[in-house]
C-alpha cells in the first residue's frame, strides 16, 4: 500500500508559493459564482473552525494548508502555479443536515487557467475506487464521510497529482435561488427525463416546504430553480451515474452563459443567495468584487473521470459493493493533465505510481487487466 510520508504535505516554503499564487488567482475566482450552484446536493462538513459572516449567513471554513495532503513531485511543478483549482463536493441531503458521516455523491474539479482564463471541468464518479487520502482503499466519496473536506481534497490530490486547497459547497436552497435569480437555465428535456424530474421535484420541494411546478413537456425550455434542481438530480433512463454527473454539468453551463447575460446587481442578488447556504473556504467578497469580469471566461471542456477507455466496474465484495475502476491510472492522469493544464511534459509522482500499482493489486481478482 502507498505509504504517505511528511514529504507529501505542504510545507512554509510550498505555503508561500501557494499564497502568491492564490493572490493571482482571485482575476479567475469569478466562475465560481456558477461553481456554487452547480452542486445540487448538500455537502458534509467536517469543521474544525467556522466563522459566521453576520450579513450574508455564510459559514467560513478555515482550512489549514498543512492538513492537505499534496505529492512531492507536485509542489514542485510550475506549470501548476498558471492555474487556480476549486474542488466542489456535494451530498444528496436536505438543507441543513450537513453531517461528517454522509458520503459525497457529487465530487467536481473546476480548473482556471489565470493566463487564459479557459476553464476546465470534471466530474471524479463517486463510486471510483482510490485511495481516500488516508493510504486505505475504498470509493472515493467515503472520503468526505471519514474525514470532511481536508481528507477529500487530500483525496483529490494523491489520486489525480494536484495541489487543490480551497473548496466549494452548496445546498438545495441555494441552488434553487441561484437559478431562480438569473430567470432560469435553459435545458433541452428528452422524454426518458421527462419521466423522472416530477418526482424529483416532488421531493425536493417537501424539503424546502415550498411548491413546484410540474415540467409537462419535452424539449428545449427554460427550468426554474427546483426544476433545474431535479434534473441533476435524475439517474435512472441509462447512463446511471455517469449520465447525472453530465447532466450537472450541462446546468452549470447553462447557468454560465444566462449569467452572462446579467448586470452585477442581478449576479450579486444572486451571490447573496447563494452564500446562504454555503460552506466553503473562499472569501464572499473576494467572488462579488469580481462580477464585473464574469463575460470573459470560457469553459473550453468538460468530462468524468475515469475517462471512457480507462473505466470499468466490478462488484468487490459486501464490504465495498459495486466499484468504478481505473484500469491504467497513470495514463488515465497524464491525459487528464494533458488535458487540464496543457502539460504534455508531465510525469506522474511516485506517489501516484504507487497508488496505481495498490489500485491494480486490489481490483485484480475482481477485474482482467
Amino acid at each position: 500500500m502507498a505509504q504517505r510520508s511528511t514529504n507529501g504535505r505542504t510545507g512554509n516554503s510550498h505555503s508561500t508559493k501557494k499564497r502568491k499564487k492564490k493572490s493571482r488567482a482571485r482575476t479567475a475566482v469569478i466562475l465560481l459564482v456558477e461553481a456554487l450552484v452547480l452542486v445540487v446536493m448538500l455537502v458534509a462538513l467536517w469543521v474544525v473552525t467556522r466563522a459566521t459572516d453576520e450579513e450574508t449567513g455564510i459559514q467560513k471554513v478555515e482550512i489549514q494548508e498543512e492538513d492537505i495532503v499534496i505529492n512531492q513531485a507536485v509542489q514542485e511543478n510550475e506549470v501548476l502555479q498558471g492555474y487556480y483549482t476549486v474542488a466542489l463536493f456535494g451530498v444528496d441531503s436536505t438543507v441543513g443536515n450537513l453531517t461528517s458521516n454522509t458520503r459525497s455523491d457529487t465530487i467536481m474539479i473546476v480548473s482556471l487557467n489565470l493566463d487564459t482564463k479557459e476553464v476546465h471541468l470534471m466530474s471524479v464518479y463517486r463510486d471510483t475506487y482510490l485511495n481516500l487520502g488516508n493510504d486505505t482503499y475504498s470509493k472515493c466519496n467515503a472520503a468526505y464521510a471519514k474525514g470532511g473536506p481536508q481528507q477529500a481534497i487530500s483525496m483529490l490530490n494523491m489520486n489525480l497529482d494536484l495541489d487543490i486547497t480551497d473548496f466549494v459547497t452548496v445546498g438545495f436552497k441555494g441552488m434553487v435561488d441561484a437559478v431562480d435569480a438569473l430567470g432560469g437555465v435553459w435545458i433541452d428535456v428528452d422524454e426518458t427525463e421527462l419521466l423522472h424530474i416530477n418526482n424529483y421535484q416532488i421531493g425536493i420541494s417537501e424539503n424546502l416546504n415550498t411548491s413546484y411546478t410540474p415540467v409537462t413537456d419535452t424539449g428545449y425550455q427554460l427550468l426554474d430553480g427546483i426544476q433545474a434542481t431535479a434534473y441533476c438530480r435524475i439517474r435512472y433512463g441509462g447512463g446511471d451515474d455517469y449520465k447525472r454527473t453530465e447532466r450537472q454539468r450541462e446546468v452549470l453551463l447553462a447557468m454560465l452563459d444566462q449569467a452572462k447575460t446579467m448586470d452585477v446587481t442581478t449576479l450579486t442578488k444572486m451571490v447573496n443567495n447563494v452564500f446562504g447556504s454555503v460552506y466553503t473556504s473562499i472569501e464572499l467578497s473576494e467572488i462579488i468584487s469580481l462580477l464585473s469580469d464574469l463575460s470573459s471566461y470560457t469553459v473550453v471542456n468538460d468530462g468524468g473521470f475515469p475517462f471512457e477507455e480507462y473505466r470499468t466496474s466490478a462488484t468487490m465484495g459486501n464490504n465495498i459493493g459495486s466499484v468504478v475502476i481505473c484500469t491504467d491510472m497513470e495514463t488515465a492522469v497524464t491525459e487528464f493533465h494533458q488535458m487540464f493544464f496543457n502539460d504534455y511534459n508531465y510525469e506522474p509522482s511516485d506517489e501516484l505510481k504507487a497508488i496505481a500499482a495498490q489500485i491494480k493489486s486490489d481490483t485484480s481478482p475482481y477485474v482482467s487487466y
